[in-house]
């Protein structure tokens, strides 16, 4: 049955199609009055584009409803070929006349082929040797159990369907031998994408179902040449030289083909930077090739673009590069045209009889029972509960579009009947459909097993949910009892190179230095035998404050590696164990290594996970629960925009420009500003950063990295003094606010390189009591009372609504939050006893009825004081200074002051009016009043766990 040959050579031979049939009579085209819609065999492509764009565009249709379900898109595929065909849009009056007329099928079913043996070629890049060899025992015994016992129930049900259904010229046990395969066969492609959807790729169900999808998926496909080849086989003789001859033209692809595509991989470079344009042309070359000698041959040219799938290398991810070049337009426009063939010869109006529905039952209930029976018992025995026995089976009872190429090749080899086809793509239809919700009520994420960093232990899983660890003590306190809440377990996240700078210059925050090479907070101060500048060395005593806080601090990153639902990110994925992607990523390495060299030496736990764009926050949820970590760090770059010029700076080391020049807000849709400084708005990220900031169990440090922002080649940090920090913290009351006081007299207290200073922020109603701004430089009179008529003038029109920053409050526990607020502030401004490690902080207390504008006045005078003495852009400092950092808590929970009103006014000062929303809604107002007026400092936006709020 050489289908694809024959179509080619048919459209070749057609005495219509030609380079001379085209008549420069039917240029008019449209404007002429000819019907676009009229098929013409000489010009067929008009025509094509229409049905090609009705077939994408149900296919879309659907899959928007069927996606909000958790459907894989394949359903939609599936569901719009068979609308568009003769069960619903066929019945329409001249539908199927104008739009798929019988003459345009074969030009329509040529391109449907051709790909379909462009997925195949997918599915052979798919599949790994090595993760077959990774679980070999394992998947082979599920692999085996879920085709033997499916097959044999299809044999049995052939019995009757032969006798009721099929005609008599067609011989049984090519029958026979169909519905077994179609009932055996398990759709690999759409289980990598059920796995990717349901988050259980890095489980062991998901790591089992995998590879004996994949065992699966060979063995099926070898049933399915073997059957072609006994139907195209006039004989006995004639069957087993069809079937020599195919394994003859597999032996040599899997050996001398396989050798030269690997060693031309080699000498072209496309292991080590992708495949190259030759490399892609012989690739081409070769599948195409392989599709025609198998169909030749006498088997289905399928099997041989699934065979040249299976000899390319996978040194180097070049199976993976391949498939991220090609997938997007086969799924887009090969698959559903494809569909769209299999739905016009499907009619489901044929099922129009009692007996026909019954035996339309019984294939879906054999069909289920078959494979969800064989695998369970298999996992069972194996070693796995029932519930992840049954998730096991019922995740490989998923049909999709393999079955349906199945039974596409029987209704076109004359095997099938129409109403046997259509009642088997039912069956398809429904147990795909049936295969999300039965994992989701099977399996559900509390119960589940992921792998560990040594390895997936298959045997070692119970039947029930793991016993809770006790929480640690001190866990998730903030601002009670008496001592202080030191946090000692930290998680770090890394998710993107650009964020790898500012979660190192966090984590160097928070690890104490050596105790051997411990800096004199005082560099320029006279010891007894002499004095000398710069840094000198003392030893740290075994029982100071920072010998204690070093030795508990423990330190796990968390890589977080972003996945799609195409078939490349399944790969990418499968491809890297646990442990070889610890220790190869370039994030972890790096990071590791930073840790290494500048704490005591305890080393870094380290976990990757691979997870969808929605899962992301949730995955650093369940992490951050699973370590118990008491504060969870992530960093994120604003989506600010500065000049397109360098700033000037002046002697003073401000700079000479204004900082807030306008710009126009197009350049982040469209980049195509002239700076070359621009960074486009994150508006992604900022939504993953809010969702672990709404989600995360744990205390939440959001680091700000302004120095991603900065105009110029002046770096916020060039010049400083290394390890040397200064930290200012607003305090306005709150929750977050308190926690942001306690770590930073954690951090002082850790480390005598640190310094603090704190300002306590309250807000003035009347002019009279404004006291001093505390600036280096007054602001005047006149441009201080056109501030305060415009925020009046702004607070009038202001709703005072709660969002999600501020929450629900009532007197009671307003008047509760600032008791505490008062209560931790008279602990450390004026606490009872001097303690020596207080020492670097500074406590004060200003009046105003602009806090927000105070603020960035004290963040400007401070960060100008600290820039290093004699600094010129692109120069060298004479001497260093401390690095500078905000700390600020993320929210107002239970706070008096509303900060709306003053924040608006500061966006439109500063020209930042275009971003200004996304910045509030991630950072909250505090934060966004430093980071949109562009001061010279990183800030780090603190929110306290939402367990310590109830």
């Amino acid at each position: 049955m050489p289908e694809f040959s024959d179509t080619v050579l048919k459209l070749a031979k057609s005495p219509r199609i030609s380079l001379w049939s085209r008549a420069a009579a039917e240029q008019g085209g449209l404007l002429s009055g000819q019907d676009p819609s009229d098929f013409n065999t000489a010009d067929p492509l008009r025509l094509w584009i229409i049905q090609l764009g009705v077939i994408v565009l149900m296919t879309q249709v659907l899959s928007l409803g069927l996606r909000r379900i958790r459907q894989p898109r394949v359903i939609a595929e599936v569901l719009g070929g068979i609308l568009l065909g003769p069960t619903a849009f066929g019945r329409i009056p001249g539908f199927t006349q104008h739009i798929f007329p019988e003459d345009s099928r074969p030009y329509l079913s040529l391109v449907a082929n051709i790909g379909l043996c462009l997925f195949l070629f997918l599915v052979g890049l798919e599949i790994d040797a090595s993760v077959i060899k990774r679980n070999a025992r394992l998947s082979a015994t599920v692999a085996l159990a879920g085709m033997t016992i499916p097959f044999g129930f299809g044999a049995a049900l052939a019995v009757p369907l032969y006798h009721n259904f099929i005609d008599p010229s067609v011989k049984f046990t090519n029958f026979m031998l169909f519905t077994g395969v179609a009932y055996s066969i398990t759709a690999f492609p759409v289980l990598c994408r059920i796995l990717t959807e349901l988050k259980l790729l890095d489980t062991t169900v998901g790591i089992v179902v995998l590879s004996a999808g994949v065992g699966n998926d060979i063995v099926g496909w070898t049933l399915l040449a073997l059957s072609v080849a006994l139907v195209n086989a006039g004989s006995g003789l004639m069957a087993l030289w069809v079937l020599l001859t195919c394994v003859g033209w597999t032996l040599f692809l899997l050996f001398p083909v396989k050798y030269i595509l690997a060693w031309m991989a080699r000498r072209t470079g496309s292991t080590e930077n992708g495949p190259s344009i030759f490399f892609m042309t012989v690739t081409m070359l070769i599948l195409f090739g392989s599709a025609f000698m198998t169909d030749v041959i006498g088997v289905h040219a399928i099997f041989g673009a699934f065979l040249a799938g299976i000899i390319v290398p996978r040194d180097g991810g070049l199976a993976i590069h391949l498939t991220e070049k090609l997938e997007d337009i086969v799924s887009i426009v090969f698959l559903p045209l494809y569909f769209t063939i299999s739905g016009l010869s499907t009619d489901l109006g044929l099922l129009n009889n009692g007996i026909t529905w019954g035996f339309t039952v019984a294939i879906c209930v054999l069909a289920y029972s078959g494979k969800f029976g064989g695998c369970t018992l298999a996992a069972r025995f194996a070693g796995f509960s029932w519930r992840e026995a049954s998730t096991i089976g019922s995740l490989m009872s998923c049909k999709g579009l393999v079955e349906l190429i199945v039974l596409n090749v029987g209704l076109s080899a004359g095997i099938l009947s129409p109403r046997v086809f259509s009642m088997f793509v039912l069956e398809a239809l429904l147990l795909t459909f049936m295969t999300t919700p039965a994992v989701v009520l099977l399996y559900p994420p509390e119960l589940r097993k992921r792998v560990t960093a040594t390895g997936a232990s298959f045997n070692h899983v119970d039947d029930g949910t793991r016993e809770a660890t006790p929480t640690r003590a001190g866990f998730n306190r903030h601002g009670h009892g008496d001592d202080l809440d030191k946090k000692d377990r930290f998680l770090v996240v890394l998710d993107k190179i650009e964020h790898l700078p500012g979660m190192m210059s966090l984590t160097q925050l928070i690890q104490p230095p050596p105790p051997y090479q411990e800096e004199d907070p005082h560099p320029n101060s006279s010891s007894s035998g002499g004095s000398s500048r710069g840094s000198q060395k003392r030893a740290a005593t075994p029982g100071s404050q920072q010998a204690a806080f070093e030795q508990d601090i423990s330190i796990d990153a968390l890589r977080l590696i972003e996945i799609n639902d195409r078939t490349s990110g399944v790969m990418k994925y499968s491809s890297f164990s646990t442990d070889v992607l610890l220790q190869t990523d370039p994030l972890l390495t790096i990071f590791r290594t930073f840790v290494e060299l500048n704490g005591s030496g305890g080393g870094m736990a380290s976990e990757a996970r691979m997870v969808p764009y929605d899962d992301l926050a949730a995955c650093v949820k369940e992490t951050a629960a699973d370590k118990e970590s008491q504060m969870v760090l992530i960093p994120w770059v604003p989506p600010t925009y500065r000049h397109a010029h360098a700033e000037h700076v002046g002697d003073g080391g401000e700079p000479t420009t204004p900082r807030h020049a306008t710009t126009n807000p197009f350049e982040s849709i469209f980049k195509t500003g002239g700076s070359s400084t621009a960074k486009p708005s994150s508006a992604l990220h900022s939504q993953f950063v809010r969702n672990v900031f709404a989600q995360c169990p744990a205390d939440v440090i959001l680091y700000v990295d302004q120095d991603q922002t900065a105009s110029g080649s002046t770096s916020l940090t060039k010049g400083f003094s290394a390890g040397r920090h200064h930290l200012f913290l607003p305090f306005f009351g709150g929750p977050d606010d308190r926690l942001a006081l306690e770590f930073v007299v954690q951090l002082c207290m850790m480390n005598p390189k640190v310094s603090a200073t704190v300002l306590r922020l309250v807000k003035s109603e009347l002019e009279s009591d404004l006291g001093p701004l505390n600036s280096s430089e007054k602001e005047a009179e006149g441009d201080r009372n056109e501030r305060l008529n415009a925020l009046t003038a702004t607070s009038a029109t202001q709703a005072m609504f709660p969002d999600t920053f501020y929450g629900h409050q009532s007197t009671q526990t307003r008047l509760q939050s600032e008791t505490a607020d008062n209560i931790l502030w008279g602990r450390y401004a004026s606490p009872p006893v001097a303690h020596p490690a207080l020492s670097n902080v500074s406590f004060d207390t200003t009046h105003t009825p602009l806090p927000l504008h105070t603020l960035i006045d004290h963040v400007s005078s401070t960060a100008a004081a600290l820039r290093p003495l004699g600094h010129r852009a692109g120069g060298r400092a004479s001497s260093s200074k401390a690095r500078f950092l905000v700390i600020c808590g993320r929210s107002r929970r239970l706070a008096v002051e509303n900060h709306h009103a003053e924040l608006k006014q500061v966006m439109e000062e500063h020209g930042n009016t275009d971003v200004g929303g996304e910045v509030r809604k991630t950072v909250g107002d505090v934060a966004a009043s430093i980071v949109l007026s562009e001061c010279n400092a990183n800030v780090a936006v603190v929110q306290a766990a939402h367990v310590a709020l109830d």
